[in-house]
């Protein structure tokens, strides 16, 4: 176990955080016994946890408004879910329930909000008539920046019905509709990803894009207009500088309905042409594709955004007549062309291309890894690349370094700063300085000590969490990511139980232990993903519980998948699985988070893991299964489950196990569907992976043996981690995309002389 820290290496450990001075220990007891003593009205000896959390949040918070106040009169000045029977069950999750601390209320900037209603053609224009109005309410979050004083701000949305209750009509069923009225309005910021497999969902999915997008617009124009902060009274009324002084990143479709709604106050309200709007439109925003799956790219259907949104389904249709216009006299007479690029979608349901809109309406789109951009131009946009390949980027995403390593696994932290300094934490790229150190043997012991650790601290909060007992010393193997059928936790499955069997056909043969954690989350309405959950859960049921395995094989499901989860997961993991098809994953951020915290990652060569290989060295990663070019030849000649079945004895075994019901002996064809899938209808050629897969697994095993050369490995990928920052990703997006050029400046604190 480890050795507590003296007070002198605990102070060490918070200055490489960059939380308070130790100097202003004094200043932050007197601030917290303040709060706690006149703001929640409680002494020390009914104060409760909650109370306490509250008490250091506000203190904490006191330090960061006065620097969120002073960035934002520069800026003006300047100018610029649960598992219950192994089925994952969604809850409610009242968070807001005792508030929140950290965030502030702005009535003073509510904004009205319209649905429904007609188009009117006029004289003056378009006026889109008889609307239902719904009240946007900001809150704002203060978003501090590292050690520079600046504390930006995040603006989030609340949904408020309009007070306008009719008293004389408050007879007992008038009142009942008008709750239910503002129940339905209040409804569109109260629940998260609704299910859309329904009408019901898909509408107030909808709802919810326009909803974010229409409130930030308004609040958008209502600053460019004022200039000197505080005031309120329009000061700019020309929009040709509007591209210069706003970035709108459209990230994926989700807010694609903001250009519509530019274009639509531009030229119905702001009385400008359409080609002017058009240009400010398009200079402004920029599209960030996140995905080349046809069914995460939206297309909403006609009749759903002309109920909704009739004035924006117009201005839709005349950018798409004026695009099409241009694609006709780029490629003239290819009408197959025209159809494949228009924004409208003809068939039994005509729907609207929301990535097609996105391009359009876009100075700049870019994927978020090398290769997920280059399949972009390639296939599901290569007609766009063809029209416009100048709009066409990549920006490789990125962490953040001091919260997926500084604050999450501050041993680690603090051995890098022992041997290159602090520097690291705000320019990545100095973790290569680590390369000098692979064959350091007090920086190999270092690291292993320190993984080691974080496992034994995570071990113990398993067996508290989930009452299962782990072997610290087994190779920890994790995945944790969104259950997805193209991330392929199936084929992760797949393995345990090879693995399993073999332990049981020979249950003296010496094995490295495993302890395989996979968590995540399914949508809501998505029955494979929640079938995938269930599988993993009976599997851990059967292995957990067999004497012959003992400790040499644990099987975990992860439990409601978050962020103050993956703080503690991620810095314990020996090995990150990250094994999607190749050409499905865009990118991925959790296969940087494991490569930065000392994971070594088994993989495809997809998403970013293909630049994270090739930063570190294709033999320092478990790399294996095929490539995308090799998907492609197999789609050529068309993927067949049965050969792989016919022709491995294991993995015949296994689907037959699951076909029989040996994980699920009350229900034996409870896994049918995932059965059915893998031999019929897979997309995602689990079976194509699995032999190269299992013996790369093999690979290892047979590493972990010799923890030395284990650790010289991890530390290799620790220093070529660098470029994975979001530092970097960030940088690129500002001077790349949005034309600023990013800088170092520290702000003056509130108290400081400027």
């Amino acid at each position: 176990m480890s050795r507590p820290l003296s007070d002198q290496e605990k102070r060490k450990q918070i200055s490489v955080r960059g939380l308070a001075g130790v100097e202003n220990v004094a200043e932050l007891k007197k601030n917290f016994n303040r709060h706690l003593h006149f703001t929640l009205v409680k002494d020390r000896n009914v104060a409760t946890p909650r109370d306490y959390y509250f008490a250091l949040a506000h203190t904490v918070r006191d330090h960061l408004v006065g620097r969120w106040i002073r960035t934002q009169q520069h800026y003006y000045e300047k100018d610029p879910k649960k598992i219950c029977g192994g089925w994952q069950m969604e809850e409610a999750d009242d968070w807001l329930r005792y508030g929140n601390p950290w965030e502030k209320a702005r009535p003073e900037f509510m904004l009205p909000v319209h649905f429904y209603g007609r188009v009117e053609h006029t004289s003056q224009g378009a006026k889109w008539v008889d609307t239902q109005v719904v009240l946007a309410m900001p809150y704002d979050t203060p978003v501090p920046g590292y050690r520079n004083n600046i504390v930006n701000t995040m603006r989030l949305w609340s949904a408020k019905a309009p007070n306008d209750f009719n008293l004389k009509d408050f007879n007992v069923g008038g009142y009942i509709q008008a709750v239910l009225d503002r129940n339905l309005a209040e409804n569109i910021s109260r629940v998260l990803y609704p299910n859309d497999n329904f009408f019901e969902g898909k509408e107030l999915r909808l709802k919810q894009e326009y909803f974010v997008v229409a409130a930030t617009l308004q609040d958008i124009i209502r600053r460019f207009k004022s200039s000197k902060f505080g005031s309120s009274d329009p000061v700019r009324t020309s929009f040709d500088a509007f591209p210069d002084k706003v970035a709108i990143q459209l990230n994926d479709t989700h807010p694609s309905l903001a250009i519509p709604e530019l274009m639509r106050i531009l030229v119905d309200l702001e009385q400008l042409d359409w080609d002017k709007a058009w240009d400010v439109t398009v200079r402004t925003c920029a599209y960030t594709n996140h995905t080349v799956l046809p069914e995460a790219l939206e297309r909403w259907p006609v009749h759903l955004i002309e109920a909704l949104l009739p004035r924006h389904l117009q201005i839709i249709y005349e950018i798409n007549q004026r695009f099409l216009n241009r694609v006709a006299a780029a490629f003239p007479g290819d009408i197959d062309r025209l159809r494949r690029m228009s924004l409208v979608e003809e068939g039994t349901v005509k729907r609207i291309n929301m990535a097609h809109l996105c391009i359009a309406g876009s100075h700049a789109v870019n994927g978020v890894a090398r290769i997920h951009s280059e399949i972009l131009k390639k296939t599901i946009f290569k007609d766009f690349y063809e029209l416009e390949p100048h709009k066409f980027q990549n920006k490789t995403n990125g962490i953040t370094p001091r919260r997926w390593l500084v604050l999450c696994n501050p041993g680690l932290a603090e051995v890098i700063a022992e041997r290159i300094g602090e520097d690291y934490i705000s320019d990545l790229d100095q973790l290569h300085k680590l390369l000098s150190f692979v064959d350091d043997e007090a920086f190999i012991r270092d690291v292993a000590q320190v993984k080691q650790e974080n496992k034994l601290k995570f071990a113990a909060y398993l067996e508290k969490e989930y009452k299962v007992h782990i072997n610290p010393n087994s190779l920890f193997d994790i995945q944790v990511k969104r259950i997805h059928e193209y991330k392929r936790q199936l084929l992760n499955c797949l393995h345990v139980i090879t693995l399993y069997n073999r332990i049981k056909q020979e249950p003296n043969r010496f094995v490295v232990p495993r302890t395989v954690m996979i968590g995540g989350k399914a949508a809501p309405g998505y029955h494979m993903a929640k079938m995938i959950i269930k599988l993993i859960t009976a599997i851990g049921d059967v292995v957990n519980h067999d004497p012959v395995v003992g400790d040499r094989l644990r099987v975990i499901f992860l439990e409601n998948y978050r962020v103050s989860l993956a703080e503690k997961v991620i810095p314990a993991a020996d090995l990150s699985e990250q094994i999607s098809t190749a050409g499905t994953e865009a990118s991925g951020t959790g296969n940087m988070k494991f490569m930065l915290n000392g994971a070594l990652t088994i993989g495809t060569m997809d998403g970013a893991n293909v630049e994270m290989a090739e930063e570190a060295g294709e033999e320092n990663f478990f790399i294996f299964g095929m490539r995308v070019e090799d998907v492609e030849k197999l789609d050529q000649r068309g993927y067949n489950a049965q050969e792989y079945y016919d022709r491995i004895p294991e993995l015949r075994q296994i689907i037959e196990q699951l076909s029989s019901g040996f994980f699920s002996p009350k229900q034996p064809d409870l896994f049918k569907d995932i059965v059915n899938m893998l031999m019929h209808h897979d997309r995602f050629k689990v079976f194509a992976d699995y032999e190269d897969y299992i013996k790369c697994q093999e690979k290892v095993s047979d590493l972990y043996k010799n923890p030395r050369e284990w650790t010289r490995m991890v530390i290799r990928n620790i220093a070529t981690s660098g470029k994975f920052s979001s530092d970097r990703t960030i940088a690129q997006y500002a001077r790349e995309i949005w034309g600023i050029e990013p800088g170092r400046k520290r702000l003056p604190a509130p108290d400081e002389t400027i």
